[in-house]
Formats: C-alpha cells, sequence, structure tokens
C-alpha cells in the first residue's frame, strides 16, 4: 500500500503517521523530543524515529515509503531543506530534508513550518475545507498565524509571512520578545492570558484554561482579564482580515478549547470592529493537535505530485 512519513517536531514531543494517497492514517505514534539532550541528539531522534516508520511500512504495508514530510518549529527554509533556527531545539542551520534523505533511503522528504504545515492542513481536509482564501490563528505560548490562498500556504518573499503576533495592537503595552511593545501575542495569547489570571486572581499556578472557567461561572474579575484579551484579539484580527480579506478565520491552540466562551465574544468583537470590511467566518480549527503531522503528510503527497508532473 503506497504510503508517505509525516513527522511533526515539537518543542517536547514529534508526533508521526504513515499516511495513504487518500489522506487515511495508516499508522499512529508519538516520541518525546527530548531537547534536554541538545540540538544533535534532537535531530538524531528525528532520523531514528522516522527509521522506525519506515521499517514499519516495510513490515506491515509490504513497501517503504515513497517520501516524507516533516514539520519543524522556528525558521525554516523549505527550497533548500533546511531548519534554519528554532530557539526551543537549540539547532542552527540542520540540512534536515538532506539527513533524512539519506535515512530513508534516498526518497523525496518535504520541510515545513510548523504553523504553516498545520494551517495547510486546516484549509485542506479542516475547518478552512472549501474556502480559497482563510488565515489560520492558533493561540498557544506565542500567537502565529498561516495564510492559505487556493489550497497552498503563503510564506511570503522571505518566509516570513503571517506573524499576526506581532501586529502591534496597544502601542503602550508590555514588551515584547521581539523587541516592539504591545505586539498582540503579549495581550491574546494563551500564556498572555495565564499571566494576567495569575495576577489578577493571585494564584501563581492559575493559567488561561482555570480564567475560562471562572469566567463562565461569573467572576468578574476573569471577564475583565478575558475581553481584554478578546479585545487585544479582535484588533490584531480585524487588521489581518483588512490586509488579506479571507473568507474563514481559522482560530486553533490552547485558547481555543475554551469554546463558545472565546468564540461568542470574539465575533463580537470583531464585528464591532468591521467598517467597510467583509466578515469573515470565524471558526474553531477541527484537527486539534494532529494538525502539523497530517500537514506533514499533505506536503509529502505535494512532493510527488510536483516531481511527476515536472
Amino acid at each position: 500500500m503506497k504510503h508517505v512519513i509525516a513527522l511533526d517536531v515539537g518543542g517536547t514531543g514529534m508526533k508521526a503517521a504513515l499516511v495513504g494517497a487518500d489522506g487515511t492514517l495508516l499508522h499512529e505514534a508519538r516520541r518525546a523530543t527530548g531537547r534536554e539532550r541538545g540540538p544533535d541528539a534532537v535531530v538524531e531522534s528525528i532520523l531514528a524515529f522516522a527509521a522506525e516508520l519506515r521499517a514499519h511500512g516495510e513490515e506491515h504495508f509490504g513497501e517503504s515509503a515513497v517520501a516524507a514530510g516533516v514539520a519543524v518549529p522556528g525558521i525554516v527554509d523549505p527550497a533548500n531543506g533546511i531548519a534554519v533556527y528554532a530557539s526551543n531545539l537549540g539547532w542552527r542551520d540542520v540540512p534536515l530534508r538532506t539527513l533524512l534523505g539519506e535515512r530513508l533511503g534516498g526518497v523525496p522528504v518535504a520541510l515545513g513550518h510548523d504553523v504553516r504545515t498545520g494551517g495547510l492542513a486546516e484549509g485542506r481536509i479542516g475547518a478552512g475545507r472549501g474556502a480559497d482564501r482563510f488565515l489560520f490563528v492558533p493561540l498557544g505560548t506565542g500567537i502565529a498565524g498561516a495564510i492559505g490562498i487556493a489550497g497552498t500556504i503563503e510564506a511570503g518573499a522571505h518566509g516570513y509571512a503571517g506573524e499576526i503576533g506581532h501586529i502591534v495592537v496597544r502601542p503602550d503595552g508590555p514588551d515584547c520578545g521581539c523587541g516592539q511593545r504591545g505586539c498582540l501575542e503579549t495581550l491574546a495569547s494563551a500564556s498572555a492570558v495565564s499571566r494576567a489570571w495569575a495576577a489578577a486572581s493571585g494564584d501563581p499556578e492559575a493559567d488561561a484554561a482555570d480564567c475560562a472557567k471562572a469566567v463562565e461561572s461569573g467572576d468578574p474579575a476573569a471577564v475583565r482579564v478575558w475581553q481584554d484579551a478578546v479585545d487585544a484579539l479582535a484588533a490584531g484580527l480585524v487588521t489581518a482580515l483588512t490586509l488579506l480579506d479571507p473568507h474563514t478565520l481559522i482560530i486553533g491552540g490552547g485558547l481555543a478549547e475554551a469554546a463558545e466562551t472565546l468564540f461568542v465574544p470574539l465575533r463580537a468583537a470583531v464585528e464591532e470592529r468591521v467598517t467597510f470590511q467583509k466578515l469573515p467566518d470565524i471558526v474553531p480549527a477541527a484537527l486539534g493537535d494532529t494538525a502539523g503531522c497530517l500537514g506533514a503528510g499533505l506536503l509529502a503527497w505535494d512532493l510527488l505530485s510536483t516531481e511527476v508532473s515536472a
């Protein structure tokens, strides 16, 4: 049975799958990334995991994977197959496509950025299915974005397109690690809500999920913290939709797990801010933490179809 290897490398864990030509997940597996052992050990873990998956395919499906796709965090050079930099993994300029190709017997390998790869999956087979223009925004430790256009993800001239988390929404706001002040991710990411709620509640262990529960129970302090984040998020999203005019806004990540506690006020706050712009559908992501892995599978199949057409 023809299949590809799909790998999604995160800061703490790796998700992987063997994916059939119709997108079926034939086999799934997870491993720890092991970043505490250093960048060289992380790379070796990725290569060993991929080799394991190749062996599993040979044993259970009668043939080796015909290609592989891998999604990684940080700065990525997909054209040259290089993982340029990832602060949470400690690596620089890793020729991951070449290394994986060698370990996997010379099969073609596609390398992608984790958020853009997850956005590809959400756009094609998830919440954005059928939308020719969408914006995927995961709200996690930070805030990133993937711009979907006609079934592909726009990377930009230098690979930085979609960085909505660094739109300045409050110029007098908190300092951001990027060097600016008041960036969207300092105010509306899951970590920003966690910090704000820990301060407001007096509980240093409190997080965004606790804040959402307190909002649902009617706690006025939690409602204030939550609304501040929603207002900042709406401001950033309206800037993005003014520039991009997407049909669908797909919101994912940890904060989206609050479901209608997030989406009801967010839709209202965006609607309140639009003037001439067309209001997009604002929907939760559909694929959860499997989006990156599924997207890596799509990258691998896309690579094969490109090679065939060439």
